[in-house]
């Protein structure tokens, strides 16, 4: 099974008014499953991405499916402030399918630091492996135990592991 975003986020503790930051949120698949999950409380999510095409396709689909919770925004994740959220203003930042792409890993994770309220969660879901031409190159793929040690060296908490599917790992952290 691929990872899927329900069930991922099923695992994690959501509350009504929590502020949720998809960083990289490319097709939008965990931004609108945290929407519909907040839709008609006070939360809100916001789509960060950085290829316009995708953007458009996310407002798009927001609008199809009327959650008026979503804010997206055209971003770059890699660059300090390029998220242009404030500081400390997140309660949970999800990390998908993201962190192989990544090209400065400490520069990003020190811009999620930045975003998240002391004490608040980040999601890290990323691949096992090269699956048979299924995900990134081999060399690309950020290790379970490789996003673990770049998070801690950053001043995250390892909280736990959750399901992510069978060429997925899930992680959480907490900002310390």
């Amino acid at each position: 099974m691929f990872s899927d975003p329900v069930k991922i986020i099923s695992q994690l503790e959501i509350h009504d008014t929590m502020s949720v930051a998809d960083l990289g949120a490319g097709s939008g698949a965990y931004t609108f499953a945290i929407a519909e999950r907040l839709k008609n409380k006070e939360g809100k999510v916001y789509a960060l991405e950085v290829q316009k095409d995708l953007v458009g396709r996310i407002k798009t689909e927001a609008s199809t499916r009327h959650l008026t919770n979503i804010e997206i925004l055209w971003a770059d994740i890699e660059q300090p402030g390029g998220t242009k959220l404030r500081d400390q203003s997140i309660d949970l930042a999800i990390v998908a399918n993201v962190l192989f792409q990544v090209e400065d890993k400490i520069g990003f994770i020190e811009e999620v630091r930045r975003i998240i309220k002391p004490g608040a969660r980040v999601l890290v879901v990323d691949w096992t492996d090269s699956h048979s031409n299924m995900g990134p190159h081999k060399e690309m793929v950020v290790t379970e135990q490789n996003a673990k040690e770049l998070f801690m060296k950053k001043g995250f908490v390892f909280e736990k592991n959750i399901l992510a599917g069978s060429h997925h790992y899930g992680l959480v952290f907490t900002k310390a």
